[in-house]
């Protein structure tokens, strides 16, 4: 979980009242048994009565529990934990977690759980079904119009303007985001709030975006003319999830698959893995396994490992999202991970997938014969001396495993940049 700075603790004050209330409780004097852990944050706060308040946080959720007596959520006393703890004042010396916050935790999660069991065992109402599928469509279709107005203003007002808003700012888009069912567009806008300060491209990098969200509002206006493959790409860029229920048994596709490379990445909340396999017929698919803060992801597949395996695959265009079918067996390891292109050949592939699905994110490219080097950052070059920028890429070990000489490299194309998953060198597959 990543520590909450100030703009996001007071993005979350139901008013400015509380806010003003809780800057005055944001220090050390009436605190004790202050603490947190990957998820909460906890403590007690004297108030004016004999017994403090204990206060909670659950900010993964985020969440709020305190013993005093207002209604406001979050009230005075959670914002001014937040206040502290953003700073790093709520840290605490205690080897564990509070009594009062664990018991609270367990039983959030008891009531999660008993939701989920009886919701399981709830036979399907059509009838409600089409309601709650005509209210989230009704949500998400406010959402876009709110977007679209977003946009439309921030175009007018100008790129740099926008660069020089508070992340409240920001969060606060998002949040309307959220409660309109596009939790894709949300972490789009939010994660935008910290790129435009800490890329040298900024301006680049806002309107690229800022166009595919325009085309995203365009797109899910006219939804009812594009294709299932095109709906279900609309719908994934969007956040609108499809359950796997609903996929394990529409296909059954055989190996053994190549597993290709695999990536991991925590944004503070949600932490994904992405393993890219390929078929004997050359089909490529995504495999996505997310985990909260403090689970674990599922065990990840080794490079260049053929799996005996059954895969169904997601609705949408190439290169598709799968998930596994049946329990995976190891055939052994691969020679190698095949031919590889050129750059030109990547930038080609990803531009027909683009013009597919405007707001596809990343690309899986498999680069032959390719050199790393050092320059103003790390760089990929082919033979015809075609280069690429890297990302999350770490040089010293690149050039520690090739020694400067050609070798095949498997990665992902994002926004003009390419990110090294795995290399082959003289049949043998490294994970740098």
């Amino acid at each position: 979980m990543g520590r909450w700075d100030e703009a996001r603790v007071i993005s979350a004050a139901p008013d400015a009242s509380s806010l003003a209330a809780a800057r005055k409780l944001a220090r050390p004097g009436p605190w004790s048994e202050t603490g947190s852990n990957d998820v909460l944050v906890w403590g007690k706060c004297q108030g004016s009565g004999k017994t403090p308040y204990q206060v909670s946080v659950d900010t993964a959720a985020p969440a709020y529990r305190c013993s005093c007596p207002s209604r406001k959520f979050p009230c005075k006393h959670a914002l001014a934990l937040l206040l502290m703890w953003s700073r790093g004042e709520a840290s605490g010396d205690n080897a564990g977690t509070a009594d009062f916050a664990e018991e609270w935790a367990a039983k959030r999660a008891e009531r999660a759980t008993a939701r989920e069991r009886r919701q399981s065992d709830q036979p399907a109402d059509p009838a409600a079904q089409a309601k709650r599928l005509a209210d989230r469509l009704q949500l998400m279709d406010a959402g876009i119009s709110d977007i679209s107005l977003w946009l439309m203003d921030l175009v007018r007002t100008g790129l740099a303007a926008a660069r020089n808003q508070p992340y409240s700012w920001w969060d606060s888009v998002a949040a309307r985001m959220v409660d309109s069912q596009l939790p894709g567009l949300a972490e789009q806008v939010r994660a935008m709030a910290s790129d435009i300060h800490a890329r040298a491209d900024w301006a680049e990098h806002l309107l690229l975006h800022a166009g595919r969200w325009w085309a995203l509002t365009k797109a899910w206006s006219d939804r009812d003319k594009l294709t299932p493959a095109e709906f279900a790409d609309v719908r994934a860029a969007l956040g609108w999830a499809t359950a796997s229920a609903h996929v394990a048994g529409t296909e059954s596709l055989p190996g053994p698959w190549l597993v290709l490379g695999a990536h991991r990445s925590d944004d503070g909340k949600l932490q994904q893995q992405r393993t890219w396999l390929r078929a004997p017929d050359g089909t490529v698919v995504v495999v996505l396994d997310f985990a909260g803060q403090g689970q674990g992801l599922a065990t990840p597949q080794l490079a260049g490992a053929l799996l005996d395996v059954t895969l169904a695959r997601y609705p949408g265009s190439a290169p598709q999202r799968a998930m596994f079918t049946s329990a995976v067996a190891s055939r052994g390891l691969a020679a190698g991970l095949g031919n590889g292109g050129t750059i030109a050949d990547a930038l080609k592939e990803e531009a027909a997938a683009v013009a597919v699905s405007p707001w596809r994110a990343r690309h899986p490219v498999l680069l032959g014969a390719v050199r790393f080097g050092w320059g103003n950052h790390g760089w990929i070059q082919d033979g015809t001396g075609a280069a690429l920028p890297l990302i999350d890429a770490s040089m010293d070990s690149l050039l520690a495993i090739t020694g400067g000489y050609p070798v095949d490299v498997f990665g992902e194309l994002e926004d003009g940049h390419f990110r090294p998953l795995t290399l082959a060198i003289d049949g043998t597959v490294v994970t740098p």
